[in-house]
């Protein structure tokens, strides 16, 4: 059968014509046609991935259960790069043996927190059959080295495999190579199950996945403290950009429309406009139908406007934000529902900011209010942008009712900055709470909030010396990624992520937490935590987008103690560099080089 196509046009006619004629092909045997839907079904069904795989070798055999070459030989193979191809010779294997009396167990420290799994490399052995082993990834010391227990005990301290498996048992096959797991870690212990067999591995590397993009913006200062936890804010943010955007790479896995927030911020401040921030918005509004809150939480659905506003002025996507505009109108309305008589915020479903303030109602209510304010400006802002004259009206309307109200401080400093971000106490005000007791009563989630409120009452010395204390303490305690939760006064005489534990001193990971993050569940790679990243980019390098889109940008450094800070910033159209230098009579000497679509004021 031929089927010949003038000038190359197919009409809808001709589609259905060769359509049909496939499907009598199909039903009457022909097995050309046959081969043919079948391959088109298979295509339909491969889903591409979007992260990279690599391979990283250990770089520290920092346990083993024994050093007189019974259970444990030759380990230090397992710190040498495999090229991933076994061969046929036992020559140069790291080999584990358990017997009766002890079992063969190794622990790997792979230098930095990662997300993926393992791949082991058996070689040749006497016997065929698989050897079992368990195999227990930590982010912490302390887990790796701990035991999985049933997270339904109340007060549990203990590891668990909640989201993630992370203590498993594994068949290891003769003279092959075994993938498995899939949570964040930094340390593997390996132990050898079955007794009175040797298995001789060659290999035990980490699956690196991660999404393949450039480090476009950058921050270097005088001080070294600063640029790390720059740079480990941005490096949290990056092991979070999985498949969506995630809240925690081995626990809280999931799309937290709220947490997103400093997230995307840093995500604009360190790697520009990613796909990752739209898919994961729009997994926010296409799962929850309205008049359902995101996440069932109220704050999360007033976060989602914020972060679209604030995502908007960084990329000035239009067409993406006209596409928001028919949900944003009917959540609007919502919102403005729950305004009381007073100018009063009522918000129903989960009434939630952070875990710190969960258990404080008086506080939460101060907080929502802020958040009313703060997401009906957003509605607004983004009504002048699509040109909808009637959101803007309904927005002006709500403000103004919101205007009328006024909650208390509470002495918390959660409430403190976002009364001030919302303009309804002075930043002054708020930052005599912020400040007081340094980083005590900090979080890592809403401590960005914290910082952004020192900023507008001018308290940027301030600001950076509780970064140092508070983001750098999780540094001093290991940290190569920032954590689900820190409480500053823990930190003294503290058994760090990276140590053995020692019951005579406080553990910062088995001891530490409360709410869903107790102990070892706790996650060490939270991308919430990134908020100082983002913050010294903006008001320390001073980059500060005006125009949407970054059309026009002001330059404004604020280097307090600083001897000289320099960056990049990704645009649309390039990056902008700027190194702003102190003199010695105080002032600051700048060099700034844009690209020409990028309107520089200073």
């Amino acid at each position: 059968m031929h089927f010949k196509i003038q000038n190359n046009e197919i009409n809808d006619n001709m589609k259905i014509t060769v359509f049909l004629t496939l499907c009598l092909c199909l039903t009457s045997g022909n097995i050309y046609a046959q081969k043919y839907l079948s391959e088109r079904a298979f295509q339909s069904q491969i889903v591409k991935d979007e992260i990279t795989r690599a391979y990283i070798t250990p770089v520290k055999i920092t346990w083993q259960s024994d050093k007189q070459n019974n259970q444990v030989k030759n380990p230090e193979v397992l710190l040498t790069q495999f090229d991933g191809q076994l061969t046929t010779s036992r020559k140069g294997m790291c080999v584990l043996r358990s017997d009766e009396e002890a079992q063969a167990s190794v622990l790997l420290d792979f230098g930095k927190e990662l997300y993926g799994g393992i791949e082991i490399a058996a070689a040749i052995r006497p016997e065929k059959r698989p050897v079992k082993v368990r195999i227990r990834l930590g982010e912490s010391l302390t887990e790796a080295m701990s035991d999985c227990i049933d997270n339904s005990v109340p007060g549990i301290k203990s590891a668990t495999n909640n989201h993630a498996l992370r203590d498993f048992t594994l068949e290891i096959p003769w003279l092959g190579t075994v993938e498995i797991g899939n949570s964040g870690f930094r340390f593997v212990r390996i132990d050898l199950l079955d007794i009175n067999v040797e298995l001789p591995i060659r290999s035990v590397r980490a699956i690196f996945r991660y999404r393949d993009i450039p480090y476009v913006g950058s921050f270097k200062s005088d001080n070294e403290r600063l640029n790390k936890i720059w740079k480990t804010g941005a490096y949290t943010v990056h092991l979070n950009m999985q498949e969506y955007l995630w809240d925690g790479i081995k626990r809280d896995r999931l799309v937290w429309l709220g947490d997103m927030h400093p997230e995307v911020m840093t995500i604009s401040t360190v790697f520009g406009n990613n796909e990752v921030v739209k898919k994961s918005l729009d997994f926010g509004r296409d799962t929850t139908p309205l008049p359902g809150w995101m996440n069932g939480i109220s704050s999360y659905s007033l976060w989602w406007i914020i972060t679209h506003r604030d995502f908007y002025v960084y990329h000035g996507d239009l067409d993406y934000l006209k596409e928001q505009q028919s949900y944003l109108s009917v959540l609007i309305d919502q919102m403005i529902s729950k305004i009381g008589p007073k100018g009063n915020e009522e918000l129903d479903g989960g009434r939630f900011l952070d875990w710190p303030t969960s258990e404080n109602p008086k506080v939460i209510h101060s907080g929502l209010q802020s958040l009313m304010v703060m997401a009906v400006q957003a509605g607004k802002d983004i009504a002048l942008w699509i040109n909808d004259e009637e959101l803007r009206k309904k927005c002006d309307t709500a403000l103004l009712s919101l205007s009328n109200y006024s909650p208390a401080i509470h002495g918390n400093k959660q409430a403190a900055a976002l009364l001030a971000l919302a303009d309804i106490i002075s930043p002054a005000e708020a930052s005599q709470v912020i400040l007081k007791d340094g980083g005590n009563g900090f979080a890592t989630f809403y401590g960005y909030y914290m910082l952004e409120a020192l900023a507008k009452d001018g308290k940027y010395q301030k600001a950076m010396e509780i970064i140092s204390d508070y983001w750098g303490a999780m540094l001093d305690l290991g940290a190569t990624t920032f954590w689900e939760n820190f409480n500053y006064e823990e930190r003294l005489n503290a058994v760090g992520i990276d140590e053995f534990p020692d019951p005579s001193r406080f553990n910062i990971h088995a001891d530490s937490g409360d709410h869903c993050y107790i102990g070892l569940r706790a996650s060490l790679c939270h991308g919430w935590a990134s908020g100082p990243t983002a913050w010294l980019s903006q008001h320390i390098l001073g980059i500060q987008v005006i125009e949407p889109g970054i059309k026009t940008v002001r330059i404004h450094p604020n280097l307090g103690n600083l001897k000289f800070v320099e960056g990049t910033f990704p645009t649309p159209y390039g990056d902008i560099y700027v190194k702003h230098v102190k003199q010695a009579d105080g002032t600051i000497k700048s060099k700034i080089k844009a690209p020409e679509e990028v309107r520089i004021l200073r």
